[in-house]
Order: structure tokens, then sequence, then C-alpha cells
């Protein structure tokens, strides 16, 4: 279960993070400041962060580059400043993504996902990805239930590789049409009916992809 930690000095904003996050099968941790932030990852691990700029005490940029100093954890800058000048300098101090405020749950929820994606080792040296019976084998393109072929569409086959590489990580649909199919804007029943189709591919081992209602799907690793 990946941990997010939540910096922002406003209890309604972390509230609402929180609360998609946990539906996502995240772990949660708070900070209500810079320092406390700084504080926390001086004694504690965590995945990934999302943090507010505007706060007391220490503000969020200078608060990322003291916690690029002891650990390299991604960072998701969430801020009401929209200008250039701002996400510059934060990409500058190494934030990995910048969100404006207002903004919406969800996508931050996919954008929190994809920035782990980059993290995760994706396949090991032999180029298959293994979950039990289930087996990708990447250079080849083929899965293997239980040791038979199955048969997958192009688009079934890049949707499951996409879901199997991005394990236990919640992924949007509106981000599985972008990054699979290439569109940023379309029919999200698209999505459902190959998550159909693929699970019914993949038989006894369908229940690895999960349904978050609202959300998107999650492979279950």
């Amino acid at each position: 279960m990946p941990k997010l930690l939540i910096v922002d000095d406003e209890p309604g904003i972390r509230a609402v993070i929180r609360e998609y996050a946990e539906f996502g099968d995240y772990e949660v941790a708070e900070a209500t400041d810079g320092m406390e932030a700084v504080a926390y990852v001086r004694d504690n691990d965590a995945d990934i962060i999302v943090m507010d700029v505007m706060m007391p005490k220490l503000d969020g940029f200078s608060a990322v580059k003291e916690i690029k100093k002891m650990k390299d954890i991604p960072v998701i800058m969430l801020s009401a400043r929209g200008e250039e000048y701002d996400k510059l300098f934060a990409f500058e101090v190494g934030v990995d993504d910048y969100v404006v405020k207002p903004f919406s749950p969800k996508e931050l929820m996919a954008r929190i996902g994809v920035v782990l994606s980059r993290k995760t080792p994706q396949e090991n040296p032999e180029g298959h990805l293994s979950f039990d019976g289930l087996i990708i084998d990447l250079p080849a393109r083929e899965v293997t239930v239980d040791g038979e072929k199955i048969a997958l569409t192009p688009k079934e086959y890049d949707l499951l590789v996409y879901l199997a590489q991005n394990k236990n990580v919640a992924l949007s649909r509106e981000v599985l049409l972008s990054d699979i199919w290439g569109y940023e804007f379309g029919d999200l029943r698209t999505i459902d009916t190959h998550v159909k189709n693929l699970r019914n591919g993949i038989g006894p081992y369908r229940n690895r992809i999960a349904t978050l209602r609202g959300v998107g799907y999650r492979f279950d690793g």
C-alpha cells in the first residue's frame, strides 16, 4: 500500500485528498506546514508527497528543497499560483508535477498514480511480468494463463501491460484513455469495454483488475 503525505495548512483540502486517497487504498499521513513536513520525512518514509506552496513557518518550495536533501521522494505541488514562473521554479527545485487550485481530486489522484508509476520497476530482467499463473512475455507480446496462451487484441494487450506495470496504483479512465489510446478526450466507455473483454480473457485472474467506483481501475499485484 503506497504511502501519501499531504502537506497543506487548510484542513478542508487535507480532508478531501485523504478521502479520495484512502478510497484508492493509499496510506495517508498529514502535515500542516513545511516545517512539520520536513520533520515528518526526517523520521518516516513516504512514497509520494502532495505539497501546498503558501504555508506558515516554511513555504512549500523551501520544504521541498530540505526534503530532497534527505530523501528522493516524488512531490506534486498544489498551489493557487498558476503563473508560468511559479511552475518553472517548482520544477527547478525538484517537483515532479504541479497542480493549480481549485483542483479536481480525481485528476490529482490520477497524477499521483502516474508519478508513482515512473518510480516503479516495470519488469524483471527476462522481460516477463508474472502474477502467479498469469505471465506476460513483453518481448514476444504474448500472455499465458496457467500455461495456455490466450488471444488478446492489441489494445487489450496494451491495457493489460499498462495496468500490470502500474500495479497497486489507482488509474483513472482519463489517464488510461490518454496514455494507451493517445486521446485527451473521448468516450470513457471504451475503457470499460476493453476491461470487460480483458477480464474475460485472463479468466481465473480477472479479479486482479479491481474496479474503483467513480475513479477507474487498479491492477492488484
